[in-house]
């Protein structure tokens, strides 16, 4: 399946073979899941960018459980980021992972109607 976005990018989904995919890309639920992290990670350094925080990466890390019955909806989603940076204030890692759950990601926010959402963080200080 070649999926095509209204900014004209095109990315290849698949499924497992033993539901008759061939296994060429990330699933249509994992897509979801990717989503997120990018929402919710443009978020975070847009808000740390603001800040004035010396942001070097971040990398977020998702983990999510599925009802077992169909339709497997995702019913718990843990988002654990990992900021790395010069002298970063906890505080304001805090305040940007928070403001980002609870006001900015319009994935999280929406993914929050079926699913328990938590988050975490750490930081990480370049030498």
């Amino acid at each position: 399946m070649v999926g095509r976005t209204e900014s004209g990018h095109a990315l290849v989904m698949d499924g497992p073979p033993d539901l008759g995919g061939r296994n060429l890309g990330p699933r249509p639920m994992e897509m979801l899941l990717l989503g997120l992290g990018g929402c919710t990670e443009f978020d975070v350094l847009m808000i740390l960018q603001k800040a004035r925080q010396n942001v070097s990466g971040c990398e977020v890390q998702i983990e999510a459980e599925r009802a077992a019955e169909v339709p497997k909806v995702f019913t718990r989603i843990h988002v654990h980021f990992v900021v790395t940076g010069h002298d970063l204030n906890e505080q304001r890692v805090k305040r940007a992972v928070d403001l980002s759950a609870e006001k900015y990601c319009s994935a999280s926010i929406m993914l929050a109607r079926t699913a328990a959402i938590t988050h975490s963080y750490e930081i990480i200080h370049a030498h």
